[in-house]
């Protein structure tokens, strides 16, 4: 109990570098799509705005790594901190949606960057006993300050210049704890291989599902506030609406992956999978009732955020120890690549269909992942539960930290001197 206080004490900086950076996210992940719709950006426009972060956030991932080995992490943290700052005070001074998209994939790249510095710090600091305790609190306190952020849209009308202020204040005094910290500098994680053909044939399910999850989760975080502002009429409504989803999914995210540790994985994401397209097809089809629509978004959130942990928890089940660094890695990149799909497809659905469009398009991912995880079912049997790996949402969450001390010790992909 003293060690594990004593390491929560320690990452006490990283802790609240990683929450007033993710806070200014949050706060932009909600502005943006609402103020382009009051801009008057077209639905593709707006997808186009989610699908250029997340392939930024594609990209950073790939190039952080060696940013870190040739600077180290203090100096990559504070140069794209200064990036990320400027171009959240540019989205006002350019409204025009080509550039946003533009300013969007450097946000991506940034923020990519970025977790990847605080996330292998993090990883550095904890041991085998302490580490399921850090990093568990480093995702709470990742989904907790998210809905701090989009609540900010309440304060001031997203019209004014004073949100965009707000973000980028956030992001640059995010910079502070991380530069003052007295810790060393860790060895970096390099990840230098996506083998999505590998994965495929170590777990089809996990692998195809982590895509799909990506695309249902893209178009959710990049449409979803436009049109939860449209439907509603209101911004605050819109707030507690993406709000809480995003809870909903923090506080089933736990209780779903121990329940899949004693049944087939497979049938947690179909249970998780069916519910979210049924809740999707219900606030597709209903009018807007207040009391009712926020209740279909604690449904949707439960239903849609949690499954991205599963699927990868159930990738971890085939996997050898020394490959879960490079597997983490992986599942990222396909989460990030399917999440650069979904805005773009949700935005030409809503181009049809209008606001609704969105969760057509959730529901579509949703049951075509449960038809492809049900033939699974019929070609291989599930693993028993004493061959399968606990539920760690260290390794399975979409971070970049690898819940396991021995795993990351025989990863040929931890660079354990940085370069010159």
């Amino acid at each position: 109990m003293a060690q594990t206080r004593s390491a929560l004490l320690g990452a006490v900086a990283i802790y609240l570098s990683v929450g007033l950076l993710v806070m200014g996210n949050g706060l932009q992940l909600m502005l943006l799509p609402i103020r382009g719709g009051l801009e008057g950006f077209e639905p593709v426009q707006l997808g186009l705005l989610g699908s250029g972060y997340f392939f930024g956030f594609v990209l950073g991932c790939v190039a952080t790594p060696r940013l870190i080995v040739r600077a180290g992490h203090i100096r990559t943290f504070a140069a794209l901190v200064a990036v990320a700052s400027a171009v959240a005070l540019g989205y006002p001074l350019a409204v025009d949606p080509l550039i946003w998209v533009t300013f969007r994939l450097i946000t991506g790249f940034c923020l990519a960057g970025l977790y990847l510095v605080v996330e292998s710090w993090l990883n550095d600091q904890a041991t085998n006993e302490t580490r399921g305790m850090l990093i568990s609190t480093y995702v709470a306190v990742n989904f907790i300050v998210t809905t701090f952020g989009q609540m900010m849209v309440t304060v001031v009308q997203p019209t004014s210049f004073v949100l965009f202020s707000i973000a980028s204040i956030l992001v640059s005094v995010a910079a502070v704890p991380i530069a003052l910290t007295r810790s060393s500098q860790p060895p970096p994680i390099t990840y230098v291989r996506f083998r999505p053909v590998r994965m495929f044939r170590l777990s089809p399910t996990g692998t195809v599902a982590t895509f799909l999850i990506g695309i249902a989760t893209g178009a959710f975080w990049s449409v979803g506030p436009t049109y939860a502002s449209q439907t509603s009429g209101s911004i605050t409504d819109a707030a507690w609406f993406m709000s809480v989803a995003v809870l909903a999914g923090a506080i089933v995210q736990w209780p779903a992956g121990k329940i899949s540790d004693s049944i087939d994985r497979r049938w947690v994401i179909i249970a998780l999978g069916g519910f979210c397209a049924v809740v999707g097809t219900v606030i597709a089809i209903l009018p807007f009732i207040p009391g009712l629509w926020f209740a279909l978004a604690f449904g949707l959130g439960a239903g849609l955020l949690p499954t991205y942990a599963i699927a990868a928890a159930h990738v971890f089940d085939f996997a050898e120890r020394s490959d879960y660094v490079e597997i983490s890695a992986g599942l990222l990149l396909l989460h990030g690549l399917g999440s650069t799909v979904g805005p773009l497809i949700a935005g030409f659905a809503i181009q049809l269909y209008g606001p609704n469009g969105l969760f057509l398009t959730t529901s579509a991912v949703q049951i075509l992942m449960l038809g492809f995880v049900a033939i699974r079912l019929s070609r291989r049997e599930g693993l028993p539960e004493e061959e399968k790996q606990h539920f760690d949402l260290g390794t399975s969450a979409a971070v970049a930290v690898v819940g396991d001390e021995d795993a990351v010790q025989l990863s040929d992909l931890v660079v354990q001197e940085p370069a010159d």
